[in-house]
């Protein structure tokens, strides 16, 4: 499937029944080209969520093609300290410089770690409403050189 052939979102992001690692990669460079260039910052964690937030298609979308992927298992094919996880993409000038981690957490602290070039998060709660450094499903931004023990 090539990536212009599936149906448009409102959004402009693709949305496809049948989620493979291409799909997806499709999806993250409909949304990193909405990002390019813009500050890693909570102005952007703003307009993620006003723009792609959890009510959006955007966001079921990509929460759709993660779970997808990791059932399928090409998501999330590492394990250490009782997190699954992986980087699926490298950064790439499609994706606009970003790499793409996902990770599956489960009441557990993650490794303290900074981000010399900022992150940006897409929390998607699986069960109930669990909370990732404090936040519930959406976006969320750590600028650069931010630091942080996931929880």
């Amino acid at each position: 499937m090539h990536p212009d052939s599936g149906d448009k979102s409102p959004e402009g992001l693709l949305f496809h029944m049948t989620h493979t690692p291409e799909t997806f990669r499709a999806q993250l460079h409909a949304l990193t080209s909405q990002l390019a260039g813009r500050s890693l910052d909570q102005d952007l964690g703003t307009w993620l969520n006003n723009e792609h937030g959890p009510s959006s298609e955007s966001y079921q979308s990509l929460k759709a093609a993660c779970e997808a992927g990791v059932r399928d298992g090409w998501l999330c094919s590492r394990e250490g300290g009782g997190i699954k996880y992986g980087r699926i993409f490298k950064p790439a000038d499609d994706l606009q410089g970003f790499s793409v981690d996902v990770g599956d957490m489960r009441d557990i602290t993650g490794p303290h770690h900074v981000h010399p070039t900022g992150e940006i998060d897409l929390i998607m709660p699986i069960e109930s409403d669990p909370k990732f450094d404090g936040h519930g499903a959406g976006w969320l931004v750590y600028p650069p050189g931010s630091a942080h023990p996931p929880t």
